[in-house]
C-alpha cells in the first residue's frame, strides 16, 4: 500500500492513483514489488526536525528516506519538504509538479538500493530519475 500524508502543510495536488501505479511500475522495473510506502509531505522545519532527530544531521534537505525493504518488497517512509521542492524547482527552472514527481521517485530509487553520495552514484541516480520520469504517463 502506498499512502500520502501531511505534517503541517496542505496535501499537494497529485493524481494519487496514477502516481501509485507509476511507483509500482518503476519498482517492478528494478525487480521489486511494493509493500508499505508512506510519503509524508512537510515543510522545511519539519524536515529539519526529522533530520536532526533520526539522522543527527543539522541541515535542510528535500527528501529523507527510511528504508524498511524486506527482500524484493519495498517498504519505507519517505519525508519530503514541499518548501525545498518548491525552491529547487525554481532554481532548475522546473515546475513544482515535475520536481515533486522527481523527489517522489528519488525516494523509491533509494528503496531499490540506489545511492547518491558520490559524484558517480549521484549521476546514476539522476539518470534513473530521468528514465522513471519519462515513464510517467
Amino acid at each position: 500500500m502506498i499512502r500520502f500524508e501531511t505534517q503541517g502543510v496542505e496535501m499537494p495536488e497529485l493524481d494519487q492513483p496514477k502516481v501509485k501505479q507509476w511507483i509500482r511500475g518503476v519498482a517492478a522495473d528494478y525487480g521489486f514489488g511494493v509493500g508499505e510506502i508512506t510519503y509524508v509531505f512537510t515543510d522545511d522545519e519539519g524536515e529539519l526536525r526529522v533530520n536532526q532527530q533520526f539522522l543527527g544531521h543539522d541541515y535542510y534537505t528535500d527528501v529523507i528516506t527510511f528504508d524498511y525493504t524486506a527482500g524484493k518488497t519495498l517498504n519505507g517512509d519517505i519525508f519530503i519538504s514541499l518548501d525545498t521542492v518548491r525552491s529547487n524547482a525554481e532554481m532548475v527552472g522546473a515546475t513544482f509538479e515535475d520536481e515533486l514527481r522527481r523527489i517522489i521517485i528519488h525516494g523509491v530509487l533509494h528503496l531499490t538500493g540506489q545511492g547518491d553520495k558520490t559524484p558517480e552514484t549521484k549521476a546514476q541516480m539522476t539518470a534513473k530519475e530521468e528514465h522513471a520520469l519519462a515513464l510517467y504517463k
